[in-house]
């Protein structure tokens, strides 16, 4: 391995290369204490795709697995090391090369915050839509591997809706181009959204040709608590029936609205209440007007206790906290483990009800919050870390919740993605002939399967077993 460790320090430079134990800690996992980790070799930092093209060369040439990795606020354990990897960190590749007003684009590098493209987008009265929760620190290219969505994403999209094209180094070191940057273009296979979501198993994504919009309104905001889970459920569905499409709307059950309240220090209006919907509309002026008083009506008609407005931005924003720092509170708490599932909207009642259900069981609690606008919901199970029979419920918890989503028509992940947590969830929910194709695509971009090893995929024999 010293040979290989040469040849990444000659590609990279010593500023670029990481071998120091407590480095190598650092960058061994992601959020998610559940997904299984090893111990990498080493830590490279590549600054541009040339110094990626070598890494990658010599990993193949000495049979060493390579896990690509941002900035590390998955929660799936996609980019978690496995022994003896040399763990390929791209956030010094972190420029934004181009921002074409005219065309409404931006061409960037993956090590790129999230937050960033967006204030830059900004000062052009420009606007990229995907926002997670942690859109201040995410990078994008995390972003891209997992198809990250956020808020947003009922109006918006996700992450994959606003690739135009893609740079990509593949596993023998070669570099694909996908894509355009015209608005329309259907020459070919869609390369482009093979990559996005790919987590990196088939090839590490060094820049992307991003669509970008014009700049929304200032959001006007409309919050209701609700007595039951079932009204906010019932206000959801008035509003869909009703033909609002908000720029978001989010749902956060009794626990972790008192959680974001007391970690903020905010009254959010729900000592007494069991549900509370957020919901924006950033359609500007009487269009936004409107809106908003649409989905007021729509929480009032649901049986809402409370239902408060505002124009002020800065209210809003206050509000909006609350439910991007669920997690952060949450864990305030004690010990977390997050889901990712996704349901017919129509079915979110159930989805949180039988949440509720399966922490009773449990014996602890869960706690969901979640996207209501497209019924991507983010149960979390609370439990004490120092207890070895509490870690093994909340473990079956979590499988139960994932086999909850299914039974329901949903999905295991809605936007964190598979990692190395759900291998046998994606098995059980994409079916053998998917994943026999899924293991073809594989072996044809990667066979020596250096790319990102365990995550996706299980044993192939279990997923035969699938019925």
């Amino acid at each position: 391995m010293s040979r290989l460790l040469d040849q990444l320090r000659a590609a990279v430079g010593d500023e670029g290369l990481a071998t120091d134990p407590a480095v190598l800690r650092d960058h061994a996992h992601d959020r998610m204490p559940l997904a299984p980790y090893g111990q990498p070799l080493a830590v490279v930092l590549p600054a541009d795709t040339g110094q990626v093209q070598q890494c990658v060369r010599a990993c193949a040439a000495a049979g060493v697995p390579i896990v690509p990795r941002g900035a590390g606020s998955g929660l799936a354990g996609a980019a978690n090391a496995v022994d003896g990897c040399v763990v390929l960190l791209t956030t010094r590749m972190d420029r934004i090369l181009e921002l074409d007003v005219a065309n409404r684009l931006a061409v960037v590098e993956p090590g790129v915050v999230n937050l960033a493209l967006r204030e830059a987008a900004a000062a052009h009265d420009l606007f990229y839509p995907p926002d997670p929760s942690s859109l201040d620190w995410c990078t994008l290219g995390g972003n891209l591997a997992t198809d990250a969505g956020g808020l947003c994403c009922g109006k918006y999209g996700t992450t994959s809706d606003a690739v135009l094209g893609l740079e990509v180094v593949l596993a023998d070191g070669s570099l694909l181009r996908t894509g355009r940057r015209t608005a329309k273009g259907v020459a070919g296979y869609d390369l482009t959204r093979l990559f996005v979501g790919s987590e990196g198993t088939l090839g590490i994504i060094t820049r992307a040709t991003l669509a970008l919009r014009p700049l929304p309104a200032v959001p006007a905001t409309v919050t209701a608590v609700f007595g039951s889970i079932e009204q906010a459920g019932d206000g959801v569905q008035r509003v869909v029936r009703a033909g609002v499409v908000p720029s978001l709307m989010e749902i956060m059950d009794a626990t972790s609205l008192r959680a974001s309240a007391a970690y903020l220090g905010v009254d959010l209006g729900g000592d007494d209440g069991q549900a509370m919907l957020l919901g924006q509309s950033d359609a500007g002026g009487a269009a936004a007007e409107r809106e908003i008083a649409t989905m007021a009506a729509a929480f009032r008609a649901a049986g809402a206790v409370l239902i408060r407005t505002s124009r002020d931005p800065a209210e809003g924003g206050v509000l909006l906290q609350a439910r991007r720092v669920s997690l952060t509170a949450l864990e305030a708490r004690g010990a977390c483990l997050t889901e990712d599932v996704a349901v017919p909207r129509t079915r979110i009642v159930e989805l949180i009800t039988g949440c509720e259900k399966i922490g009773v069981d449990a014996g602890l609690t869960v706690a969901v919050v979640g996207h209501a606008g497209d019924g991507n919901m983010h149960p979390t199970v609370l439990y004490d870390r120092d207890c070895p029979q509490q870690y093994a419920r909340a473990r079956e918890a979590f499988d139960n919740i994932l086999a909850l989503a299914l039974s329901l028509g949903g999905t295991v992940t809605g936007e964190h993605g598979i990692g190395k947590l759900k291998q046998p969830w994606l098995a059980r929910e994409a079916g053998p002939v998917s994943m026999r194709v899924h293991r073809l695509v594989k072996q044809a971009l990667d066979p020596a399967g250096l790319l990102n090893p365990g995550c996706l995929f299980g044993p192939a024999e279990a997923e035969r077993e699938t019925p």
